[in-house]
């Protein structure tokens, strides 16, 4: 099976009350957790990329080991998809350059700046069959070059969501209703709450339309607590509870963005490989274990979370 886009995987999973999970990838590693705990539970998914990681690992590198998931995983659908495109030049190469679906975010400008500005990105993507999300809202948190205080953050306007779709033509919408990017989305002490009634509200102005979460980790403190325990310094990271991601999985809600959640479960793993084994300096003694609970973490938000189990047909 080729690349796909999203506009099949959106439909059924909008229609069946699940969304999709859309998980950064930066190496090898990453890319094989992913798609093989994908592989085991007959899921769809998303493998997305940012602007950061195109700098990191390049864009031909990253297009070759999607291709090696997409060739070893034959009957999973797998999306590739640019996460925060910055502008439209960075969109038009991901587009250019074999990606499915692209993210132009100019959430952070003035609405009819973001109209303009995404609704170049549409016209010259569904030339290509390529489809596109849009952002209205913005949310706090940092995520590679995405830097937005709290004080800077906003729900989105449920008012305007109509009319930025009907004007864009943009094929899905992020919005802002709580969740933030990065591991520490919450201050300690506070009851995480995703604003659900904003959530109600979009979902009424865009029937049938495929609704998308960012910053939606959940920041697992099994592994908070694995990097502590070996040296790391997290204190006070606390994520989206889960039960509110499952809840939201099911209503518009088709794509739910997980980055932060699968650094921390490599990051845990390699610090407690590396204390242990004081003597292991080969890369694949402590890779493998981090590939291996990668690969769990994607398991359990597919069954527990997402609830895409079995949904690759």
């Amino acid at each position: 099976m080729a690349l796909v886009t999203t506009t099949e995987m959106f439909k059924k999973a909008y229609d069946g009350g699940y969304a999709i999970g859309a998980f950064n990838v930066n190496n090898m590693e990453i890319v094989q957790g992913i798609t093989e705990a994908c592989k085991e539970e007959n899921s769809p998914v998303i493998l997305q990329v940012s602007k950061g990681a195109r700098s990191y690992a390049s864009h031909t590198y990253l297009m070759k080991l999607v291709e090696a998931a997409v060739m070893d995983c034959p009957d999973i659908p797998i999306a590739l998809h640019l996460d925060h495109g910055p502008d439209f030049e960075t969109c038009k190469s991901c587009i250019d350059g074999g990606f499915t679906s692209v993210m132009i975010d100019a959430s952070s400008r003035p609405f009819e700046e973001n109209i303009e500005i995404t609704k170049q990105v549409v016209d010259y993507a569904h030339k290509y069959g390529v489809v596109v999300e849009a952002e209205l809202g913005t949310l706090a948190g940092i995520e590679d070059d995405v830097v937005v205080s709290a004080e800077d953050s906003s729900y989105t306007r449920p008012e305007e969501v109509e009319e930025f779709v009907r004007r864009t033509g943009c094929d899905s919408l992020a919005i802002a209703i709580g969740t933030s990017h990065g591991a520490f989305k919450f201050k300690p002490g506070t009851k995480p709450q995703l604003r659900f009634d904003v959530l109600r509200e979009c979902e009424k102005k865009l029937p049938g339309f495929p609704i998308v979460l960012h910053g939606a980790s959940s920041v697992p403190q099994e592994y908070v607590h694995m990097i502590n325990t070996y040296g790391g310094a997290m204190k006070d990271a606390i994520g989206v509870p889960e039960d509110q991601l499952r809840e939201a999985a099911r209503s518009a809600v088709c794509k739910i963005n997980i980055d932060s959640d699968l650094r921390l479960a490599m990051t845990g793993s390699v610090r407690k490989h590396l204390v242990e084994c004081p003597a292991d300096f080969d890369p694949r003694q402590y890779l493998k274990p981090a590939r291996a609970n990668i690969k769990e973490l994607v398991r359990h938000k597919i069954v527990n979370v997402l609830g895409c189990s079995g949904k690759a047909l």
